[in-house]
């Protein structure tokens, strides 16, 4: 059953704790900090019912309308679905957004090829993420991950410190387990649930295997409570920072204060081989939508460059063409790899259809190294005036709008108004806090590059390269293997 944007909203409003700028919000649907980005994920339920986009965003099975972002994908045709819906979802909205569930989903899909490693332990915890995919899809849920702990002092293990810097249990009952710890979430407060699991070694011995656990957590239940970072929103007229006004996807310190967690809800616990499996898979699927929104922020750098030079008549000189090229091959090298990763994608262990693993993991070490030069680039071509133009005010106050209007108009084409809307977009994409803060989370949103480079390690095949010059060089047998 799809949802529509007003059953989006209602789920939401569950008495859950949140806190933000030292103060409890009481609706979150209606603060000013989240009430924006609220508003995108509801457009993007109800775009599911709407006549334009229903035949693109859903999908019938026995009997069922379901969405095709949750669709455990089995064949080619399924990820190529994905990219269609994240288009019409992204032209529709006209800006970027990353944590709407889409790409958060495939972290549970990846349990679902590693269901012998949790059987071992337990096999009803390999049915409960059967049970968890099949739900998110039937009920249209808002996924998302609860991945970093605050950690502490990493000098020193969990238990020679305060045990809460990571998530552990405390507890059994009959119920279920009780944790404690905290983790750092982004979008949590406006979600459905959260998959929570380890994020660091220190489960990797049975002394620690309190900490081993993985499992989904309400995030509206008693004991979850939200504390929210600054929004962005409202903190400046959405006219001079119009993508900050409408897309902040909100972090949170998430605590967990003793809270329950129902058995049919765990996917392991006390079972560190389970933690390592996830450390090792989690973002076997999840990593196509993370580097398939880097090509829309492509998009948007390259069309800021671009009409920044069409105003003046600078697309015409050589070097500023080459700056734009070297856009336009950030932008087809984040293209190449995904179309590649569909086109040679492999069975997964769980019969699922993974993008092929180490074309993807590069397109994302591509992605995200490169995109602070990139950044830098379109900063070149739109220029200074970024930076030192003044607000949208000041161009409609007497006194002041007259004289910016007639030094902000170039042509009968370009009055001053479009000038000063395409520089404030262009400001608030490349040079603003909000731009900063973007940067910084799509470098560590799915661990930081040195990770990204261990996951291109441990999924590219060596025997191709090793065979190859093993014959070049004519060198003996007595090598060994190139597996």
């Amino acid at each position: 059953m799809i949802r529509t944007g007003d059953e989006y909203r209602a789920g939401l409003r569950d008495g859950r704790e949140i806190w933000i700028d030292g103060e409890r919000v009481s609706d979150v649907t209606k603060h000013p900090a989240f009430k924006p980005i609220v508003d995108i994920r509801s457009r993007m339920y109800d775009m599911q019912h709407d006549a334009k986009y229903k035949d693109r965003l859903t999908y019938q099975e026995n009997g069922e309308t379901l969405t095709k972002f949750y669709k455990p994908p089995r064949e080619k045709q399924d990820w190529n679905d994905k990219v269609d819906i994240v288009d019409a979802v992204m032209k529709d909205i006209g800006g970027v957004v990353t944590r709407v569930g889409d790409e958060t989903i495939g972290e549970v899909w990846s349990l679902m090829d590693g269901r012998d490693v949790l059987a071992e332990f337990n096999p009803e915890f390999a049915n409960n993420v059967d049970r968890h995919v099949a739900r998110v899809l039937a009920e249209d849920i808002f996924h998302v991950s609860a991945n970093t702990d605050p950690k502490g002092d990493r000098s020193r293990a969990p238990k020679d410190q305060d045990p809460d810097m990571l998530v552990h249990v405390t507890k059994e009952t009959d119920a279920g387990i009780i944790i404690r710890g905290a983790k750092y979430e982004t979008a949590a407060a406006y979600a459905d649930q959260a998959f929570l699991k380890p994020t660091v070694g220190a489960w990797t011995n049975e002394e620690l295997s309190d900490y081993a656990v993985g499992c989904i957590v309400k995030m509206g239940a008693p004991g979850v409570k939200h504390i929210c970072r600054s929004g962005f929103a409202g903190k400046n007229s959405p006219a001079d920072y119009p993508l900050a006004n409408k897309f902040d996807e909100v972090e949170a310190l998430v605590v967990f204060d003793d809270v329950l967690i129902p058995w049919e809800d765990i996917f392991f616990y006390r079972h560190t081989k389970a933690a390592q499996f996830i450390r090792s898979t989690l973002h076997r699927y999840s990593a196509f939508p993370y580097v398939l929104r880097l090509l829309y922020v492509a998009d948007m750098m390259i069309g800021a460059a671009m009409w920044n030079a069409k105003q003046t008549g600078l697309e015409k000189l050589q070097s500023v063409k080459e700056k734009l090229a070297d856009l336009v091959c950030y932008r087809e090298g984040i293209n190449a790899h995904l179309t590649a990763s569909i086109a040679m994608a492999e069975k997964s262990p769980g019969g699922l259809l993974m993008p092929q693993q180490s074309m993807l993991y590069a397109g994302r070490v591509f992605a995200c190294s490169q995109l602070p030069a990139m950044m830098h680039i379109a900063r070149e071509l739109c220029g200074g005036q970024i930076c030192i133009t003044p607000n949208a005010a000041s161009f409609k106050a007497e006194g002041s709008g007259d004289w910016l209007k007639k030094f902000y108009t170039l042509n009968e084409k370009w009055e001053s108004e479009d000038r000063r809307k395409l520089l404030a977009f262009a400001r608030d994409l490349l040079n603003s806090d909000y731009a900063g803060h973007r940067l910084t989370f799509v470098q560590f949103a799915q661990a930081p590059h040195f990770n990204h480079l261990a996951a291109v390690y441990g999924s590219f095949d060596f025997s191709g390269p090793l065979d190859f010059v093993r014959k070049a060089a004519d060198l003996s047998d007595r090598i060994g293997s190139s597996k």
